[in-house]
Order: C-alpha cells, then sequence, then structure tokens
C-alpha cells in the first residue's frame, strides 16, 4: 500500500495511508500542506505533538476536531491545555487507538518520542531526541549529552523502524550530524528523514551524501510541502 509523507515544517510531517491521516509536531505550514477538506475525507485523524516547545506545538490543532469527529490527539504528557478527549503521555508507555498501536520513549529534551504501528509499517518521530552536542558546552556537558542520548537508542533498537523522522539540527555545526549517524547505524531504519533543520534544506543533502554507503535510505528535503510517495 501506497504511504503518503508530506514535510510541513522543521519537525511537521503529514503521513497518509489508508484511511488513515496522521500528523506529527505541527506549528508552523508555510505551503498549505494542511486543508481542511483532507480531514473530512479520511476515516481517522491522528495528530501528535511530542512537547510543549513552540517549533513543535501549536493549540491551532485544537480546532481541527470540529472537521473530523474522528481525530485523536496524542500529546506529551508536558503539553498543558484544557481539552477533553485528549491522551496525554509519559515515556515508555502504550496504548492502542482503532488499530494503531502506539508507544513512547524517552527525549534528551522535553517530552517524549513516539513509535506508531500501522498497518504493519512501523513509524517513528524523535521530536526532540537527539545528540544535543554544542561546541560551547563544557566537555562534562558533552559528555553527558552523549551518554544519555546513547542510552536511549539502545532502548528503541528493541523496535523494528520503517520510517524515521529524526533531527538534523544546522545549529550544531560540525555535531549536526552525530545523533542522526548513532541512530541509522544502531537502529537501522529502512527509511530516515531529517527534520528540526528549520529553513536549512541544504543539510538535508549534505547528510545524505555523508551516509550515501549505508543500508538506510536517506531523504533530502528540498522544500516545504514536499511529497515523499514510499
Amino acid at each position: 500500500m501506497s504511504l503518503k509523507i508530506t514535510f510541513i515544517y522543521n519537525s511537521g510531517f503529514k503521513v497518509k495511508l489508508g484511511k488513515n491521516l496522521f500528523i506529527f509536531d505541527y506549528y508552523m505550514d508555510k505551503s498549505n500542506c494542511i486543508n481542511t477538506q483532507e480531514f473530512e475525507e479520511n476515516e481517522n485523524v491522528y495528530i501528535f505533538s511530542s512537547h510543549f516547545h513552540y517549533d513543535h506545538f501549536n493549540t491551532e490543532i485544537l480546532n481541527w476536531k470540529k472537521y473530523n469527529k474522528n481525530t485523536y490527539y496524542i500529546f506529551s504528557s508536558d503539553i498543558k491545555v484544557d481539552e477533553k478527549d485528549i491522551y496525554f503521555l509519559n515515556p515508555y508507555e502504550k496504548i492502542d487507538i482503532n488499530d494503531i498501536k502506539i508507544k513512547t520513549y524517552g527525549s534528551t529534551d522535553e517530552g517524549v518520542s513516539f513509535l506508531v504501528k500501522v498497518e504493519n509499517i512501523n513509524i517513528f518521530h524523535a521530536g526532540d531526541l537527539n545528540c544535543w552536542y554544542w561546541k560551547e558546552d563544557s566537555e562534562e556537558n558533552r559528555k553527558y549529552a552523549k551518554k544519555i542520548f546513547k542510552e536511549e537508542i539502545q532502548k528503541i533498537k528493541e523496535d523494528e523502524i520503517d520510517i524515521a523522522f529524526f533531527p538534523v539540527d544546522p545549529r550544531l555545526e560540525e555535531y549536526s550530524t552525530l545523533g542522526g549517524q548513532y541512530f541509522i547505524e544502531n537502529v537501522n531504519p529502512k527509511v530516515f528523514i531529517p527534520m528540526h533543520f528549520g529553513e536549512d534544506f541544504d543539510i538535508t543533502f549534505k547528510f545524505k551524501e555523508i551516509f550515501k554507503d549505508k543500508p538506510t535510505k536517506i531523504i533530502s528535503i528540498e522544500k516545504f510541502g514536499q511529497e515523499i510517495v514510499l
């Protein structure tokens, strides 16, 4: 079955698979990726927010339920909104919604990362899980950043992952590829899609070129609204 992914902005993606529409970490839409008709056309809509940071969460998404009564919100427990019918999850929890299986892992910043199992396809969205190895940090802090990141990845590698959305953040400069490389080499996702790069599309091409010999298929992103069919 064909799966269509649309890059929205930063860490925001839309995934269409069969009767289901999934939206991850929406906060801005510069290319009109989100339209109400699409909500109405799908049987179920699942909206995920990995944590409260402004570049991963926008309260606008709470208005989307009116377009489809079968809209489900799955949020990290650090998101504080006064709304009913929202699934708030901590790290290392599992829930089933209809035929969708959802599992959370931890983060090396705030909130959770998501593993979503649908129609025998495993989709992983990292949220802010990354090796946040900042050049200006102390050596002690950088060692700790690597340590906690690797510990989390060792938990995730227990699951087979088909599609991974994972940060490749240019603000980390020469260390921007550390997290993605470790993730690919230890988790071995079939497809790796960079995110959390703001508007620096070039870094996705650089990442793809550096790791082109890996068995994982790496997708480069060249524009907002880019569609990826797998």
